[in-house]
């Protein structure tokens, strides 16, 4: 991880209620033994938890989340002669990989421990298990209900490795899956022998050998199938399309359900949109130009995130993209894994792993993290509304706006435009939002300054936003940061 990277992920950390079970802040205190332990326990906690990792942190006060460093780095430890971060993995069973990241927050030395969850077995040091209860370290032993679950859980079996059409024969996998599209869009020469194809697949785990027989998992079918109605666990994760002719699901003007796989679908969905879009007309340089009333960049991450985001254990429902007359939403199945207002440079999360990969290698999406970002800078740019994010409790919806009035804006739409602009300008280097940058942001003139002040004071009021100095008098000079930001 970046180190812009590590500063969001301990923000997040930081931001939990208190330590739990899989997450332990320390301030030193690294003696191996002790490390060893936690290491196993935080470990065997995080499978309980269905948590893809958990973290030990140096550097932290466990009572109050505050950053006041650690005396040595953990690269820098030693048990003897040998560094302790080896000395620590020969002793666990099996040797998880865990990884340290070391790194100054400020001046302040911190130190990271991304432990990966127990798999199918619990995790011992020196040939015994220990566990996470509370904020305390016990021997696993002492709970062997807990220990019978680890031996259960598989955590590692994900949606995208599963199984979705088995006992196919080499000659007629060409019929189920595009592999043209796969060598295209990572823009390699395509093979001429099917051999070939099926290797490749193989190594991508797309497909799986069965003796003389091929097996397509998830991954491979959501991604390449030429018919998704073939995979009788996919038919309904198609992507959904309707037009409507207004502000409302009264009259609709056009409906597309997709049947290919994501890859195959993905581009030629994305001009079929193109096509539906008004376009409002500008003057450039005494010539008449007409601009889509969306950008292209904000429509292909979120339609992306979409795909990728979505609860595939949700049965009957699939992303939908709504195409109204003054504003796009695209849904998709399952409640978000974070906080809606922490879209904007959080530590990327996704419930299917694989396919995020997948979708960022073939170029649907940003890298991990910046696609968000980059759908809100996109907005400010074509000084469209503030998109919006909204946990629906069984399905994340995301909205882009056409352009609207001042007038036709309600404090809310303000309130969110204030706050994106904030993180942007935070996240993109440290710099603060004043008066007037939010003045630029939406259009409002250097006369109507008690507007831009209006707007800040009711974000700050609503916990959005806060002063970067709560000691500076001056509200003219005040300049603000995120909720979030320390």
């Amino acid at each position: 991880m970046h180190e812009q990277e590590l500063n969001i992920l301990l923000d997040h950390l930081r931001g939990l209620p208190k330590e739990n079970q899989w997450v332990e802040f320390k301030v030193n205190n690294m003696k191996p033994e002790g490390i060893g332990k936690r290491i196993s326990a935080i470990s065997n906690s995080a499978c309980l938890h269905q948590q893809p990792y958990g973290y030990l942190i140096f550097g932290i006060e466990d009572m109050t989340g505050n950053i006041v460093g650690t005396q040595k780095h953990f690269g820098e430890q030693k048990k003897g002669n040998e560094e302790l971060e080896n000395w620590v993995i020969q002793r666990l069973r099996p040797k998880i990989d865990f990884r340290v990241y070391d790194f100054y927050r400020g001046v302040n030395k911190v130190s990271i421990i991304q432990i990966p969850s127990a798999n199918n077995q619990p995790v011992k040091f020196m040939n015994e298990s220990f566990i996470r209860i509370g904020s305390i370290t016990r021997k696993l032993n002492e709970f062997p209900d807990k220990e019978r679950k680890i031996w259960q859980n598989n955590p590692n079996e994900t949606f995208e490795s599963q199984i979705a059409l088995a006992g196919i024969a080499p000659r007629e996998i060409n019929s189920i899956l595009s592999f043209e599209t796969y060598f295209e869009l990572l823009g390699l020469p395509i093979p001429t022998r099917l051999d070939y194809m099926i290797d490749r697949f193989v190594e991508e785990k797309l497909i799986v050998r069965n003796g003389p027989r091929l097996s397509i998992t998830n991954l491979g079918a959501i991604l390449f199938a030429k018919d998704l109605g073939k995979f009788d666990a996919l038919t309904r994760k198609s992507v959904r399309l309707i037009a409507y002719d207004g502000r409302d699901k009264t009259s609709t003007k056009k409906e597309y359900t997709g049947r290919r796989g994501y890859a195959v679908a993905f581009n030629p969905l994305l001009n079929f949109i193109d096509a539906l879009i008004p376009t409002n007309e500008i003057i450039k340089k005494a010539l008449r130009q007409e601009v889509k009333l969306y950008p292209e960049i904000a429509l292909r991450e979120l339609i992306a995130n979409a795909l990728i985001h979505q609860d595939f254990t949700l049965s009957g429902t699939s992303p939908m993209i709504e195409i109204y007359r003054d504003r796009i939403e695209i849904s998709n199945p399952g409640k978000p894994i974070i906080n809606p207002l922490r879209f904007i440079d959080h530590h990327p999360q996704s419930r299917n792993e694989k396919l995020a990969f997948f979708m960022r290698r073939l170029n649907f999406c940003e890298e991990r993290g910046s696609g968000i970002d980059k759908v809100i800078n996109a907005c400010e740019v074509f000084q469209l509304p503030a998109p919006a994010f909204m946990d629906g409790g069984s399905y994340t919806r995301a909205t882009l706006f056409a352009p609207k009035a001042w007038k036709q804006m309600n404090k809310l739409d303000k309130q969110r435009a204030c706050y994106q602009h904030c993180s942007l300008k935070y996240v993109g280097g440290g710099d603060y939002m004043t008066n007037s940058s939010l003045r630029k942001r939406l259009n409002i003139s250097e006369k109507n300054y008690t507007t831009a002040s209006r707007i800040i004071y009711d974000s700050v009021k609503a916990g959005l936003i806060k002063d970067s100095d709560p000691n500076n008098k001056s509200k003219k000079h005040a300049k603000y940061i995120p909720f979030w930001a320390s």
